[in-house]
């Protein structure tokens, strides 16, 4: 029940199971986790259901992050990508309230980067409309909550690989790049961009560290974690999604060699099987 492997590599790691259930992460093995958890926005995903009461969510939140907790390193940190708020279903302070959970847990707060990803054009609740009756404020923003275990400061120092430029401007906690549409994601739903891990990893780890995700999705920290020197951990609950990943991971990294050419191979197969189911769903 707890196995599961799905891709075994010696640079990274697929693993497809439940994040509450997998027994293939070590305690305290971990030095950093980058990860998007589902938002609770009914959003159409094939395994999990995105439509929940916030209260049964929010003790979702607490479930898998105690588990974070554990992976971690006592030097470990979190960097979780949440909304800032939510309005559909009743306004919500998502980020605050998640926050708060994880201080609850036993993470220490550290800080938060603000991403704007420019997605304001996307935007169609208004509330009263020209009207101070009841209007919708809504920030087209994301946050990067920025958390760690027991000790800020890494245990030993180790080669890091940012540049000046990079220092510079991405301790600015603004950060300005945009999003991941569905296509370049393989048709995941809800990706990530790959800018986004690779920044938090090459600020927050040093090289040869590793790297988890516990929402695995499209692959995107896997993708930023190998091509940036780290050993990448995901945790991906649908097979899909796994094999979306991994065709993502072995096209966009630079570990493809003769070998995993060949496994690509296999691997378009499956993902034109899953494209014909999606397409056929969607028709039927």
């Amino acid at each position: 029940m707890g196995g599961k492997i799905f891709l075994n590599h010696e640079k990274f790691k697929i693993i497809n199971n439940d994040i509450f259930l997998t027994d293939e992460i070590s305690k305290e093995s971990v030095d950093l986790i980058v990860t998007s958890p589902p938002y609770n926005l009914d959003i159409k995903y094939n395994s999990h259901n995105d439509q929940i009461s916030y209260e049964d969510y929010l003790k979702f939140s607490h479930k898998w992050l105690s588990r974070c907790f554990e992976w971690l390193k006592e030097d470990g940190r979190l960097c979780l990508n949440i909304p800032l708020d939510k309005n559909k279903g009743g306004q919500q302070s998502v980020g605050a309230d998640i926050t708060t959970i994880a201080k609850k847990i036993g993470f220490n707060y550290h800080s938060t980067i603000i991403w704007n990803e420019g997605n304001i054009s996307r935007r169609t609740a208004w509330g009263s409309w020209l009207s101070a009756s009841a209007p919708y404020v809504i920030a087209p923003v994301e946050l990067i909550i920025v958390l760690y275990k027991t000790r800020w400061k890494k245990d030993e120092k180790k080669q890091s690989d940012i540049t000046r430029e990079e220092f510079m401007e991405w301790t600015n906690g603004l950060w300005n790049f945009p999003g991941q549409n569905k296509k370049g994601a393989g048709g995941h739903p809800a990706a990530f961009p790959v800018e986004l891990p690779r920044r938090c990893i090459k600020l927050f780890s040093f090289v040869g560290d590793v790297v988890l995700d516990p929402f695995l999705g499209s692959g995107s920290t896997i993708m930023a974690a190998v091509n940036n020197n780290r050993k990448g951990i995901g945790v991906e609950v649908d097979k899909e999604y796994c094999e979306i990943a991994k065709k993502r991971i072995l096209e966009e990294t630079k570990i493809l060699n003769n070998e995993s050419a060949s496994i690509l191979i296999e691997v378009n197969k499956e993902c034109q099987k899953i494209q014909k189911k999606q397409i056929n769903q969607t028709s039927s």
